[in-house]
């Protein structure tokens, strides 16, 4: 089974409605767990990137307030959905560990022992994700968290673009991960295609897949078109793991709606159709 995790960012648009939204969503779509992001913008860019850059500050627009993250948690029980989160800030940490099931690195804190430390620490689960990182930095982030005592790690390759060009996914990464790791490992999808998401499940099994979710085309990361709607998703959720309603097999070989048909079968006798003993009342 592949674990489907529903990655918000910053789709929620600092709504708490819509963030429920989204949970009761991915919950529908029968996916593992919801991620959102806990950042904010003056403890995620230097002064200087702040200073120079008008798009940046705007970032502060996509935070997620720390006050969501209870009414998230408590949602995601009643919805039985697993709630993960991905802290960009030591303290976010401690203000998600007892809510969180389990935590999230970005590719762009694969190089941070401290939060990588800190997050082992809870004895929760870590995944992290590799986008641009060299196999000696994602042995580095696996040593540091198994050194914290880490007891559950999930690696994701990952390509940090928005969108992932399909010719730049080099999926073969993934087997050359399970090799060197002994962890589980998946797939962080930034390409949108399905292609790549059914290769990943077929080809290479992987344990997990992280992709970007949007309700409505209406998130504030949506027109990056890396985001996949319900609608979308479903199909490839359905195709890995089920509902099995397709699956199942009945009493009677033949199914009761196949009897029209059934009556047209070719007669042994001549080989022509419908059967004989049916000619006459047709």
């Amino acid at each position: 089974m592949t674990k489907f995790i529903a990655e918000v960012c910053s789709n929620h648009n600092r709504n708490l409605k819509r963030c429920i939204s989204f949970i009761d969503t991915a919950a529908n779509i029968n996916c593992y767990s919801i991620k959102f992001q806990l950042f904010k913008i003056d403890k995620l860019f230097s002064p200087e990137i702040l200073k120079k850059s008008k798009k940046h500050r705007d970032r502060m627009k996509w935070e997620l307030p720390e006050e969501f993250i209870p009414n998230i948690a408590d949602r995601c029980f009643k919805k039985k959905i697993k709630f993960s989160c991905t802290p960009f800030y030591l303290d976010a940490v401690k203000k998600l560990k007892d809510y969180v099931d389990f935590f999230k690195i970005s590719s762009y804190d694969i190089l941070r022992n401290d939060l990588l430390e800190a997050c082992a620490k809870t004895k929760k689960p870590v995944i992290i994700s590799t986008g641009m990182a060299s196999f000696k930095e994602i042995k580095n982030a696996y040593n540091c968290l198994k050194k914290a005592n880490c007891k559950k790690i999930t690696i994701l390759h990952c390509v940090s673009n928005y969108p992932t060009d399909i010719q730049n996914c080099n999926l073969g990464t993934i087997k050359k991960i399970k090799d060197k790791f002994k962890c589980n490992v998946g797939w962080s999808d930034h390409t949108k295609n399905y292609e790549i998401l059914l290769r990943t499940i077929n080809k290479w099994k992987v344990d997990a897949i992280e992709f970007h979710l949007d309700l409505d085309g209406k998130g504030n990361e949506f027109n990056m078109k890396h985001c996949w709607l319900p609608s979308e998703i479903l199909p490839v959720i359905r195709f890995a793991n089920g509902p099995y309603f397709y699956d199942k097999v009945k009493s009677d070989r033949f199914n009761k709606n196949e009897q029209i048909e059934k009556n047209w079968r070719s007669d042994p006798s001549d080989g022509l159709r419908p059967l004989k003993k049916l000619r006459s009342k047709i």
